[in-house]
């Protein structure tokens, strides 16, 4: 069996990895990245290290039956009970990292810059509102 790791670092980690792949892979052209495929692979990999950090806060997936993969819904919807602030960052990073990053392969810098940015401010959150007691039997 793994070791459990702190939720908040490991989403961190994904971050680190996200920025690793456009670093080494990517390949800035000026204000573009050339190659939409890494673009794609580091926008999913930093929405993945969002959702980790938001599930160790948030608890999204008691409300669901078993087997069923939580939604953008959930997610706001139980972001909504804990900071209703928080609404509107949520719904734009999953826009920028999943949608625009994730699957458009969008590589203009400014919307790629711009989607670090917003995962970094939720994992901030997270971390703020994370409590390793809260979280001891939630999987």
């Amino acid at each position: 069996m793994s070791e459990l790791k702190h939720p908040i670092r490991e989403a961190e980690r994904y971050l680190q990895n996200a920025r690793k792949i456009l670093s080494e892979k990517a390949g800035k052209d000026g204000n573009y990245y050339r190659d939409r495929k890494y673009v794609r692979m580091a926008g999913n990999t930093a929405w993945n290290g969002v959702l980790i950090a938001l599930d160790s806060v948030l608890n999204v997936g008691k409300n669901l039956k078993s087997r069923q993969r939580p939604d953008i819904k959930d997610y706001q919807e139980a972001m909504a009970k804990k900071d209703s602030k928080m609404t509107r960052p949520l719904y734009e990073a999953y826009q920028t990292l999943h949608l625009f990053l994730g699957y458009d392969g969008v590589t203009r810098y400014k919307i790629v810059h711009d989607g670090m940015k917003q995962a970094k401010m939720m994992l901030s959150w997270a971390e703020k509102n994370y409590s390793d007691t809260a979280n001891i039997n939630t999987k």
